[in-house]
């Protein structure tokens, strides 16, 4: 917020002081951190429009110079050019445009205020939390129906925090999710197997369509060597 602006607050610095509580409260370590940078720099090095598609390991993640304590270079995504289109239509016309669509079972939304010190937890993100009850609800599904996830890792601690905030694991327990390798490619749940924005890159506007992108290759089994079974 224009507030945290005036005392030098940067996206990187929230989310380092997001990563600091979560840390502190459940024991979520740096290497918990790394190994997010280092599971989605494997799957973009699969990805031939990744911006950083190559991998990287777990001693490269940990070593790398610091942006925002605890978060350093690797915990963080590049700001990206790119571009993604998703054609959705209403179920009446879709015959006209493929005879193999995807259909949404179900949607959701949320909003938060966006200034730190305003909200009521530094270790989840209420939104994403509403709009996945939401979702689910309409899909009629719970998180253990999920075969595979796209989140919002603009930092290491953002993905951490999704798989808490979508029900992948209990609150705290997302470092030990991550430690499994149950959301790696192969895994009970591999998530953002495009390489997420931490490899695949973050094109602001057009992460998101990106994401939606990457699901329905997933869907229709044309992901390459990305492809979950």
């Amino acid at each position: 917020t224009e507030w945290e602006r005036l005392s030098g607050t940067t996206f990187s610095g929230v989310y380092a002081q997001m990563a600091s509580v979560h840390m502190e409260q459940y024991g979520t370590t740096r290497e918990h951190l790394s190994r997010v940078a280092v599971k989605n720099h494997e799957n973009g090095a699969k990805n031939p429009h990744a911006q950083l598609g190559f991998e990287c390991s777990l001693e490269d993640a940990q070593s790398a110079p610091v942006v925002a304590d605890p978060l350093n270079l690797y915990h963080c995504c590049p700001t990206s050019d790119g571009a993604a289109c998703a054609l959705i239509v209403s179920e009446d016309v879709v015959d006209d445009y493929t005879d193999d669509p995807i259909r949404v079972a179900g949607v959701g939304a949320g909003s938060d205020t966006v200034g730190l010190f305003q909200r009521d937890t530094y270790t989840g993100v209420p939104a994403s939390q509403r709009a996945a009850e939401t979702a689910y609800e309409m899909a009629d599904i719970d998180p253990d129906d999920l075969d595979f996830a796209e989140v919002h890792d603009c930092f290491a601690i953002a993905e951490l925090l999704a798989y808490e905030d979508l029900g992948f694991c209990e609150p705290g327990e997302a470092g030990q999710l991550i430690e499994s390798g149950a959301t790696a490619l192969g895994g009970d749940l591999p998530v953002n197997t495009s390489g997420g924005l931490k490899s695949k890159g973050h094109p602001i506007g057009a992460t998101g369509a990106g994401q939606v992108v990457e699901a329905y290759k997933q869907l229709s089994g044309n992901a390459g060597e990305r492809q979950v079974e």
